[in-house]
């Protein structure tokens, strides 16, 4: 869309472009079709535009992907969009505000790219909503101001770099690509744009750690970024210890360290038993026969090489809204690596009974604690390649409160609404545990 087209449409939405709402609208037709490019569309992605205005970028994603969906906060100008794609059964607009859409109803669209031109007055929160882990993108084009770009992607040294800086590092491997002027806007604000792609980060060969504590450990290192960590860490373990461990001067700064030299602190700061422990091959767990009847034991690596038959349970999880926990599971797991699956799982130990391995696996994995009276048996499934050859007991519970997982065993957890998993089980069932797919679908949920 040129200048002239921009403003028309304008005017035919009655917007007069708003300060407070950051609205700064694209009018290079040419910069607009570079922006675009960068986001690398395929015949099979849903392309998800935050901010698209009078839909500058828009027009140069139609056609390319299989699916777009416009998030708009202004409701004149997503009266304006659906008017003009309203003969369109490829596109979506949504009157919402990006930093609080629902990004779970766009996980069964994957694979899902993102595009924006944020405002400059929410673009941090709108990224923070859309961008941050646990999330379905699998690339992302933004254009915000030059400063906050800049920040995205600096390193140790620059007084750029800050939680920002980490917070978008940990899931996203980001490049500043160009600088976009001010006269390539209207109204045309007082300061430089900038365009970056966002890439999901390589975490091959890379230790788990946990994410929640990893960004209250960061916002405590840059509360005062002049101050040495060690004013600013928890007290246990001592700070004197750590950085003697890790080998680093006592006198630290949080603004001296690097990703992976948060990650090492993060690690080190985890207190819990299974951090490092995603599967225990030495458990011993009761072999039995078709039956449920027990024929032996054997060690949880032997088990699984063997396909012998044995014990397992399922948790579904729900909160107060009635949306089930899923969890992802660590891709240092040995089976079903990398998917989602149910809220908790696991075997059961030799001489355990069903309602006590559920008791125990929801301490262990989630932090939740339970009693025989909060669970609610629900199902049994009979050994199958799907379930690996487990006789699955599956029981219901609901919490309201925090889960608190080890990221060796569980990379991120999220409440979805029912018929969102059912929507993506049908779209994509190769996200999902086999076990949770049989599971879930033969429930009755």
């Amino acid at each position: 869309m040129t200048g002239q087209e921009i403003r028309e449409a304008l005017d035919r939405a009655r917007v007069l472009p708003s300060k407070q709402l950051g609205q700064n609208f694209l009018t290079d037709p040419n910069m607009a079709r570079w922006i675009v490019s960068q986001l690398e569309i395929s015949a099979e992605d849903t392309v998800v535009e935050v901010g698209p205005g009078t839909g500058s970028l828009t027009e140069h994603v139609l056609g390319k992907a299989k699916r777009v969906i416009l998030v708009e906060f202004d409701a004149r100008l997503v009266a304006e969009l659906r008017e003009r794609f309203r003969d369109r059964d490829d596109v979506e607009v949504h009157h919402a505000d990006g930093a609080k859409f629902d990004r779970r109803t766009l996980f069964k669209h994957r694979p899902v790219k993102f595009l924006g031109n944020l405002p400059y007055s929410s673009g941090g929160a709108i990224m923070k909503n859309m961008l941050c882990r646990p999330h379905p993108f699998s690339r992302a084009v933004i254009m915000l101001q030059k400063e906050v770009i800049d920040r995205l992607s600096a390193q140790p040294g620059v007084k750029d770099y800050g939680i920002l800086s980490l917070r978008m590092q940990v899931d996203w491997e980001i490049t500043s690509l160009r600088v976009v002027p001010p006269e390539a806007f209207y109204p045309r604000p007082s300061i430089d744009s900038a365009v970056a792609v966002l890439t999901p980060r390589n975490e091959d060969g890379e230790p788990t750690f946990d994410l929640h504590l990893f960004d209250e450990l960061v916002r405590r290192g840059f509360s005062q970024r002049r101050k040495q960590l060690g004013k600013q860490l928890p007290d246990s373990p001592p700070w004197r210890e750590v950085a003697e461990k890790l080998g680093w001067p006592a006198t630290t700064r949080g603004e001296e360290l690097n990703l992976a030299k948060w990650i090492e602190l993060t690690r080190e700061y985890d207190t819990h038993p299974l951090k490092d422990k995603p599967q225990k091959d030495e458990e011993i767990f009761d072999v039995v026969d078709d039956n449920d009847v027990p024929i032996g034991t054997a060690t949880r690596a032997e088990v699984h090489a063997k396909k012998l038959v044995h014990r397992a349970v399922h948790v579904f999880v729900l909160n107060r809204n009635g949306d089930l926990y899923l969890q992802k599971r660590s891709r240092l797991k040995d089976m079903s690596p990398g998917v989602w699956d149910s809220s908790v799982s696991g075997h059961l130990d030799a001489g355990e009974d069903y309602f006590q391995a559920a008791i125990r696996e929801l301490g262990e994995e989630i932090g939740i604690t339970a009693n025989a009276e909060d669970l609610e048996h629900i199902t049994t499934v009979k050994p199958s390649a799907e379930t690996g050859w487990e006789h699955v007991h599956v029981f219901l519970t609901r919490h309201n409160g925090a889960v608190k997982f080890p990221a060796a065993e569980i990379e991120s957890m999220m409440p979805f609404p029912i018929p969102e998993i059912k929507a993506w089980i049908a779209a994509s069932p190769e996200d999902f545990s086999p076990a949770f797919r049989l599971i879930f679908c033969g429930s009755d949920l």
